[in-house]
């Protein structure tokens, strides 16, 4: 199911990470070996930290904040974004790659740290681990809100300089960077793969974000 460029990304999917993730090839080099009991860990240390920071004190705003912060530290983003523009990078000037990263990790951020910080009274739990590759794991979480029915989420985990790195969020068989690799891919494709209309598009759409957050 496309997530329109324009629009919020779906709630669970928005609830799942951080990450805001491809068919094509990754960056060379760019993920070393991961063990499954390493992810298992980070990704139940990180979850208990965005727990403790969406049910923590304060208004919506802080704590999109203090979510935010942890998503910047658990999500992959750059590399997330050169994976989700696939073949384009390559065709993106410099300029356009930097400004594409900046606006890339505003969105995700913005998005997953808005809706992170709407649902007081998370609970979080593990799953079964799954080692897919050497230099991947899924990790298997269960996710718990208020007076709605508990969903499970896939929290794809590499190995990146050296940590581990959410680099995809799988929800009900749906990868949120395949989705959004080709949701990019369509807006470019229909501009006559220029890269410089799909970051008018994502201006648009921080431009939406910020106004729906007041700020």
């Amino acid at each position: 199911m496309p997530f329109p460029l324009t629009a919020p990304l779906p709630r669970r999917l928005l609830l799942a990470a951080g990450a805001a993730v491809a068919a094509g090839a990754a960056v060379p080099g760019a993920a070393q070996p991961v063990d499954a009991a390493r992810a298992t860990g980070f990704i139940q240390s990180t979850g208990q930290e965005l727990v403790g920071a969406i049910n923590g004190g304060g208004g919506a705003p802080q704590r999109r904040e203090r979510v935010a912060g942890i998503l910047r530290r658990a999500v992959d983003v750059d590399g997330v974004g050169r994976f989700i523009l696939g073949r384009y990078w390559r065709q993106a000037s410099a300029e356009e790659q930097a400004q594409y990263l900046r606006l890339f990790e505003e969105i995700i951020i913005r998005n997953l740290s808005a809706r992170f910080g709407e649902y007081q009274g998370v609970r979080f739990s593990l799953g079964r681990s799954q080692q897919r590759t050497e230099d991947d794991v899924l990790v298997n979480t269960v996710v718990e809100r208020p007076n709605a029915a508990a969903f499970s989420l896939d929290w794809r985990v590499s190995e990146i300089g050296g940590q581990p790195r959410i680099v995809d969020v799988i929800a009900e068989g749906t990868s949120l960077r395949l989705t959004t690799r080709s949701e990019y891919s369509a807006v470019i494709g229909r501009n006559g793969g220029r890269v410089a209309a799909l970051l008018d598009a994502m201006r648009s759409q921080v431009a939406q974000l910020a106004a729906r957050e007041g700020r």
